[in-house]
This record gives C-alpha cells, structure tokens and sequence, in this order.
C-alpha cells in the first residue's frame, strides 16, 4: 500500500491571519496545505508520495506549467515514485492551484520559493527537479542561481526540463488570450463549468485546452446567494507577468552554467525546443542530453509510459549497477555466485512494468 500525502492544514495559521491576506479562495479541507500570504517568498501547497517500499535515494520534486497546478501530476507522482522507490513531490508555484497570490512573478523568484521549500523539509541530497513549460525554466533558474549551492551545497544531483529550453523570448499572444478568456467567463457571471466552457471556445477550439483551463475553474459552493464561479489563480497577477513569463533571467555568456547531470524532453511536434535554441542547452548545462518523443507540448500527458521510463532510466543511471549490487550480497554472506543473481529489473519491464500498470489503474 503506497502512501499518498498532503501538507496538513493549521487552523491556527489561519486564524491569525488577516482575511484579506489569506489566498483567495483557499480550500479549507483538512488534509490540504494553505500557506499564509508572504510579501517575499512564499510557502507553496504540495502533496507527496511515498512508495511502500522505498529504494536508496533523493526525492523527485516536480513543477508545473502556466496555469497548471500540482492535481495535473497526481497520477504521474504515483507512477513514478512507485517506479523509482523514491519520494516525490508535487508543487503549487504562486499564483496557481491552492498556493499564495503575490503580484512579483518571475523566475528567479519562483526559483527561490523552491528552495525555500526544500530548507523547510530538510530536503538537502540527492534531489531531482523536474519541471514542465514554465516549470522547466523555474528549475533551470534554480540551477543556475548561486544561492542554491550556498544555503543546500550539493543538494541538486539532477534536472530534467520537460519541453522548455533556457531561451528567453516573447510569449506567444495565444497565453494572453486565455486570460481575455477567462476574464470572459468570470464576467459572464456562469455557475458551472459547462456553462463557462462555449465562452472559452470563442478563443480555443481544442477541448482539451479548454477543459485544462478549467480545471482552474472553482465551482459555487451549494446555496450559496449572488455568487458566481470565479477562477482560483489571480488573473491581473498573471497577465502583468506574462513578459517575465517569456523570459530567462541568465544571459547565455557562459558565465552562468549548472554542471551536473541534465535532461531535456521534447515533443517532437513542439516548438519550444527548436533548432534555434537547442544550442543554449549545452551552454547552460554542458552535461545535458536531449530526447525526443512524439507528441505535442504536453509530452507527459501524451506518452505517460514512455515519458515515465525515459525519466526512470535517467535517474536510475545514479544507481549502483548490477555488479555492485551482487558484490554487496556476498558480502553480507549469501551463498549465491555473482552470475546466479539475478540482475535488477530493467525500469517498465517484468514484475516492475506489471506493477505500474496495477498503480496506473
């Protein structure tokens, strides 16, 4: 049985703080984390997942993407914490999901509340991050960012960027129109989901975009008087950032550089590591490698198996291979020669492939 955790809620947090500096519209259930309103870093909501048979190793921390929340990975947090034997957590940046709401929004910041993260769990060797779009900058920002190595030195053991490339450049216009949308449908004063979703249409034809934005949608709360529903991340903060969004806060002059082990995932149909910028992988992260898959900008959610064995095989290469492991097995004195052990299962294959799929379902 695998254990899957939220941050516990504190009432008395709560009651001490002002109403109008608590986030808007937070989720008061018990079992989910509300952080108080910060004018600096912020305390960011998450959940984790602990496998029922841990393995040697760090945990995975993993962040979303524009608009995206921590619930978008929920299932891949199980599926790879159960494939890796290792601790995963899920975040809310600022500005999305059940997290504060702040109106400072750029990377090096967003990069900090991380770390800030990662002090206040005593989560100090062998992390991964791993971060999707506007994710992916957010942890190379990190990376790159001194302060990381002088608070938690040698914490970071690895990074995977998840279709998102080091290049700063102009947000495409159709991130602005999702917030025209948005706005839309909170001005239309509509009570449910199916009633905001014609007017999202006017400017995203794909159902799936669509029913992405929503899940930002929060529903009016039953009989409740002159309400309407209203999305739970700040829109205005959002739109003012979207210029930040867009950016990187490192120039690629070779004098800022993360050496360790790096993985970058692209959808083969996606433009947002392209012939243009996949030089600037190497000159940031000169120990990176690049792969593909076939899909679209959301490559997790495209190939969720593939993308699950590519990201396994990555950080498992850290482990001790096979030969290791059967030198440590005499040593504690079994009888079995070397060639009669049987070597670790290959990630997504065998027992552990038949695992996964009992998880996925």
């Amino acid at each position: 049985m695998s254990l899957l955790t939220r941050a516990p809620f504190a009432p008395t947090l709560r009651q001490s703080i002002p109403r109008a500096h608590l986030p808007p519209r937070a989720c008061p259930q018990a079992r989910r984390s509300i952080a108080h309103f910060k004018p600096g870093l912020l305390d960011l909501a998450f959940e984790t997942f602990q496998p029922s048979v841990p393995e040697p190793g760090g945990p995975l921390i993993i962040v979303h993407g524009l608009f995206g929340s921590k619930q978008n990975w929920r299932s891949l947090m199980k599926l790879l914490g159960t494939a890796l034997g290792r601790r995963v957590y899920t975040l809310d940046m600022r500005n999305h999901g059940t997290s504060p709401h702040n109106p400072k929004m750029d990377y090096v910041t967003m990069g900090e509340d991380i770390l800030q993260f990662m002090l206040q769990h005593k989560i100090k060797k062998d992390v991964t991050l791993m971060g999707h779009s506007m994710g992916g900058k957010v942890v190379m920002a990190l990376a790159l960012n001194p302060q990381l190595e002088a608070r938690l030195p040698g914490a970071l053991a690895r990074l995977i960027s998840v279709d998102m490339s080091p290049a700063a450049g102009k947000l495409s216009d159709e991130f602005r129109g999702y917030i025209d949308a948005m706005e839309a449908v909170e001005a239309a004063q509509v009570n449910t989901k199916k009633q905001a979703d014609p007017i999202l249409e006017k400017w995203e034809k794909d159902v799936s975009v669509r029913q992405f934005l929503l899940t930002n949608l929060l529903p009016v709360k039953e009989k409740a008087v002159n309400q309407h529903a209203q999305f739970r991340i700040p829109l205005r903060f959002l739109h003012n950032a979207m210029d930040n969004i867009g950016s990187f806060p490192y120039p690629p002059d070779g004098g800022h550089t993360w050496p360790g082990r790096t993985l970058f995932i692209k959808g083969e149909r996606s433009k947002y590591i392209n012939k243009h910028n996949i030089p600037l992988l190497k000159t940031y992260f000169p120990n990176s490698t690049l792969e593909t898959l076939d899909t679209g900008h959301w490559v997790h959610a495209e190939k969720p198996k593939e993308f699950v064995e590519l990201v396994t095989q990555f950080i498992r290469a850290d482990d001790k291979p096979p030969k290791e492991q059967a030198e440590g097995a005499e040593e504690l004195g079994r009888d079995e020669s070397e060639s009669e052990l049987e070597p670790e299962a290959e990630p997504g294959t065998g027992k552990e492939k038949q695992h996964t799929a009992e998880t996925a379902a």
